[in-house]
């Protein structure tokens, strides 16, 4: 029985660490340790030339808003390449991006469906700019994110700096927001910026110095490996708060679902191709850091198991353990009648908290199974808008 305890306490503990106690320890150590803030942010100063490359296949869509989007920025057009790499798109991508060959807008078509990661690594060789900021076309930029993005860069410790995106239908029914998910997450990746480097990056706004970028394997997750690769270099990454960019969301939960499912078996693989960054003696908090941030994250489901599991066992003690037991089954009827709750209440707040943490962990599991059957996901296609 004492084993079983154990058991239960150690997966309760390693939850609650995983979402609650590394971003209560990182914001306690930014109170009352010394760190520099100007490394958590840039000032506008010397406008460095810049690569702006969105990745696209079959975007028709909105690949003309994308540009247009692009285009209306706040940054110098003689400082700024626009490119659009093309995954073999069948529909009338193209077509469209050759509209824009008056405003020098780049379009590198690539036969055959290799996937976005090998149209990177063919690319950005060819890149004008001393900086590479990666988009996607389903995304929009604020009017300043693109100065915002490029002003850490003035710290030459800096490798990359990522934005980081709101969500939302894009149809005036839903506005764009910031779930409780995403604000942990953009919470956690401030407090990593100004204490060491921030963990992964934004894949529709990051940018990274051109001379670090090496290439990657095809089933590369890029807003990943890109960062930890120049992290391996000996470089930062921080989050700049004022690089917002816009996006809609998966359109139905299923896509949302299986879209977590992709990110996490193509993350879960790129951890194991760059274990060496989890050895403390040689990295130090980057290894804190990437296994608190990541890995901790992706054993919460087996450690779900192990709670109710150990639960179940050492409820028929009574007393404590057979109210928690009642509460975990609280708390799982609660996540699956999320739907059913009216919307706009406190009530209906915090069930759907518990149904998005149900279901990313469900996801979180079926794509260790992935990763397990040697899934790849080397291509994508966009979601249905």
């Amino acid at each position: 029985m004492i084993g079983i305890a154990t058991t239960f306490w150690v997966a309760l503990l390693a939850i609650l660490y995983a979402y609650v106690g590394y971003p209560a320890f990182l914001w306690l150590v930014s109170r009352v340790g010394r760190f520099d803030e100007s490394s958590c942010a840039g000032e506008s100063g010397h406008l460095p030339s810049v690569t702006l490359i969105i990745s696209a296949y079959n975007e028709e869509k909105v690949i003309r808003e994308k540009i247009e989007n692009t285009l209306s920025l706040d940054y110098p057009r003689e400082l700024l390449e626009i490119v659009i790499i093309s995954d073999g798109s069948s529909d009338r991508t193209c077509e469209i991006v050759l509209e824009f060959a008056n405003k020098s807008i780049v379009l590198r078509h690539y036969e055959g469906r290799i996937g976005k990661t090998a149209c990177l690594n063919r690319a950005l060789p060819l890149a004008a700019g001393g900086i590479i900021v990666f988009s996607d076309a389903n995304s929009s930029y604020e009017k300043g994110a693109l100065k915002a993005l490029l002003g850490p860069f003035q710290n030459n410790t800096i490798g990359f700096v990522t934005g980081w995106t709101k969500y939302g239908s894009g149809d005036g029914a839903a506005p764009y927001s910031l779930g409780l998910y995403s604000r942990l997450e953009l919470i956690t990746k401030e407090l990593e910026s100004c204490l060491g480097s921030c963990i992964g990056a934004d894949g529709a706004i990051f940018a990274i110095r051109k001379e670090l970028y090496l290439p990657l394997k095809d089933y590369d997750i890029n807003d990943l490996v890109i960062p930890l690769s120049i992290n391996q270099q000996g470089y930062r990454g921080v989050l700049q708060r004022e690089a917002i960019c816009f996006e809609k969301d998966a359109g139905s939960p299923k896509g949302e679902f299986h879209r977590q499912v992709r990110i996490t078996s193509r993350t879960i693989r790129a951890i194991m191709n760059h274990r060496q960054l989890l050895n403390p003696f040689r990295f130090g908090l980057l290894s804190f850091e990437l296994f608190s941030h990541k890995v901790c994250k992706f054993l919460v489901p087996l450690f779900l198991v192990a709670l109710l599991v150990s639960n179940l066992l050492l409820a028929g003690s009574g007393g404590f353990f057979l109210t928690a037991l009642i509460a975990q089954g609280i708390f799982y009827v609660a996540a699956g009648a999320a739907s059913f709750v009216p919307k706009r209440s406190l009530l209906s707040r915090m069930v759907e908290a518990a149904r998005i943490f149900v279901v990313v962990n469900v996801a979180i599991a079926l794509g260790w199974v992935k990763y397990l059957q040697g899934e790849a996901y080397t291509t994508w296609s966009p979601t249905k808008r």
